[in-house]
């Protein structure tokens, strides 16, 4: 199983809009990808938010990746946040 979590990192002049992401953001990637997700809303610590989504396997997270819609996706960023996202992709061991 693999994770790709995409992290928000904290900073003076960042916006989110949490209602966008959970609502709108997160289900177009869910739908796109066929992957479940997890949304964290950061309370303290060093991100305003993150999100894990969950693949079954490497091969299946780059064929995600690759598909038509991840373009969308990355361009709908600009519509909840101005922080740069970073991401890690990680096997459940």
């Amino acid at each position: 199983m693999i994770r790709v979590s995409v992290f928000y990192p904290k900073g003076d002049d960042a916006t989110f809009d949490h209602d966008y992401y959970r609502e709108k953001h997160v289900p177009m990637c869910t739908a796109a990808w066929d992957v479940t997700a997890e949304i964290d809303k950061g309370l303290n610590g060093p991100n305003v938010a993150a999100v894990h989504f969950f693949f079954e396997s490497m091969d299946a997270m780059q064929t995600s990746m690759a598909g038509p819609e991840t373009g969308k996706i990355m361009a709908d960023v600009a519509n909840y946040t101005n922080v740069t996202p970073v991401m890690q992709v990680s096997e459940i061991v």
